[in-house]
């Protein structure tokens, strides 16, 4: 009979297999705890390992940092867009601080602390221009139930806006000084040189007209108003000459002013009370009105004559 071998080949027991690599184990663990013998072991498998470490932990982390870039990215679109509200609010609000602004100086222009034409008087509020695009007219929100009065000088805190013209019961028109042919009498501050402040009918534009060309006028001059016709206190501002052309062929030097007052760049102003104008003198009676007036009565005197 021939010989066979064995068809599986047997080794050491389990039993001699696991006490050999126990006591394999604790002599290693002896080694390196008291000898510190396998530092560089464990480096060298911490190097071999470290790649395969990294490449099974890079699915993770990708999926992670792509979690947080797209919530980082909604989270930043949400704050952009509550930050363009806010900036849209406090545009808003900032305007509305200047609207204020403007208005808090310009009433406290028209309350004239030192001005003696603001102790009376009406504030009322600009609600549109006239309706003929072609005249320099105002309608304001106070009427005659307010105790507007045609005729009543208006003002903002710069000087003579214009004069009341026509008067309803809720709402006042006001025919501004630049209107066409509109008059105001006023001097020059610098010399008192009376003249007539005529307006041009063109924005931003006064005429001085019948003003001899020796007249010593030059452009810079401020124009108040004379209180002469008593419609306008004396010493409104009216308006600073800006050009002044004297040709000596003519009579008359062509003179132009900038209004010092300006119904578009306000909302408010100021109708002055008949109290102020009344204030005022008033220009000298003639002799005939003088004569023509009715005679007073006699003064009887204590000795019973008569006067």
């Amino acid at each position: 009979m021939a010989y066979q071998e064995n068809f599986f080949t047997r080794g050491p027991s389990p039993l001699a297999r696991l006490t050999f690599f126990s006591l394999l184990a604790i002599g290693v663990m002896v080694a390196d705890h008291r000898f510190q013998a396998l530092p560089w072991m464990r480096s060298g498998i911490a190097a071999v390992l470290a790649p395969i470490e990294m490449a099974l932990q890079f699915p993770g982390r990708a999926g992670r940092a792509a979690g947080e870039y797209f919530t980082e990215q909604a989270r930043l679109i949400e704050e952009n867009r509550e930050l363009k509200a806010q900036v849209l609010e406090l545009g808003a609000s900032r305007q509305q601080v200047e609207l204020v602004k403007g208005e808090v100086r310009q009433l406290a222009g028209l309350a004239g602390f030192d001005n003696r034409f603001a102790s009376k008087g009406l504030i009322a509020e600009i609600i549109r221009d006239a309706r003929n695009p072609y005249s320099r007219k105002v309608v304001i929100d106070k009427g005659s139930r307010a105790g507007v009065a045609p005729g009543r000088a208006v003002i903002d805190g710069l000087g003579v806006v214009g004069q009341v013209t026509a008067v309803g019961p809720f709402s006042a028109e006001v025919t501004l000084t630049a209107e066409k042919n509109h008059t105001v009498p006023v001097m020059v501050v610098r010399n008192g040189l009376r003249a007539l402040a005529v307006g041009s009918g063109r924005e931003g534009m006064i005429d001085v007209p019948f003003i001899p060309s020796g007249a010593d006028i030059v452009p810079g001059d401020e124009l108040v108003t004379s209180g002469i016709d008593g419609t306008y206190p004396a010493g409104l501002a009216v308006a600073r000459v800006s050009a002044v052309d004297k040709n000596p062929a003519l009579p008359f030097a062509r003179i132009v002013a900038v209004p010092s007052a300006s119904a578009v760049s306000h909302r408010r102003v100021k109708v002055l009370s008949h109290e102020e104008i009344a204030a005022y003198p008033q220009p000298d009676i003639p002799a005939e009105e003088n004569r023509s007036a009715k005679p007073s009565k006699p003064v009887r005197r204590s000795g019973g004559e008569r006067r």
